[in-house]
């Protein structure tokens, strides 16, 4: 039938409309901002950078590969990378981006940065309230800017951060095992001399 959606789409209107007086679920609107819809774990706006610890600059998890700036369609994200090293959160020595930027006013929010990273680096955040009055410099952020804590990843994305969580102390489980057996003293066999069968060494 012609127009059938536009009719169904009519109905299921009315039904909130009407049904928001009687029942305050069919109130599908909110008064914001002094009202806000609880945050759903699946939004994505623009990417962050995840740092562990205490210190952004100590504790951030990119190194600097630089694979989300190349696969960026938009090619938004500008990395200049480290000429030397610096102990992450871990304490083993890293590459780290001396230069990160994201030009948000070019995102178009894929994600195709946060699924290239091999290092669980870069996550879309949540937050949408970003106008500002300064088209240019307003919108292009900082690694400093862009830096937020493991803790606020696991507020916004509790499912997924807590998998990477794990998958981060399974392998530092594994690597200390490895750095406390390689530190082990280990015992080495004595040779004894071949001696014909039967006889004794002499003791004194």
């Amino acid at each position: 039938m012609l127009g059938e959606g536009i009719l169904m789409g009519l109905a299921e209107t009315a039904r909130n409309f009407f049904g928001s007086y009687i029942n305050k679920e069919r109130l599908t609107t909110v008064q914001f901002p002094e009202e806000r819809l609880p945050r759903i774990e699946a939004t994505r706006n623009f990417p962050f950078l995840v740092y562990d610890g205490a210190d952004w600059e100590q504790g951030m998890r990119c190194v600097s590969c630089q694979i989300c700036e190349k696969e960026c369609p938009p090619k938004c994200i500008f990395i200049e990378k480290s000429k030397d090293k610096k102990p992450d959160a871990m304490g083993k020595p890293q590459f780290y981006p001396a230069v990160f930027d994201i030009d948000i006013s070019v995102c178009m929010s894929c994600q195709i940065c946060v699924e290239v990273c091999p290092f669980e680096a870069i996550k879309m955040d949540v937050a949408f309230e970003l106008s500002t009055d300064d088209r240019f410099g307003g919108l292009l952020l900082n690694k400093e800017q862009l830096s937020k804590s493991n803790e606020y990843y696991n507020e916004i994305h509790p499912t997924e951060a807590a998998a990477i969580d794990a998958q981060f102390a399974e392998e530092r489980a594994k690597l200390e095992a490895k750095a406390k057996l390689a530190a082990t003293p280990r015992v080495s066999a004595v040779p004894t001399p071949d001696l014909p069968i039967g006889e004794k060494v002499a003791t004194q």
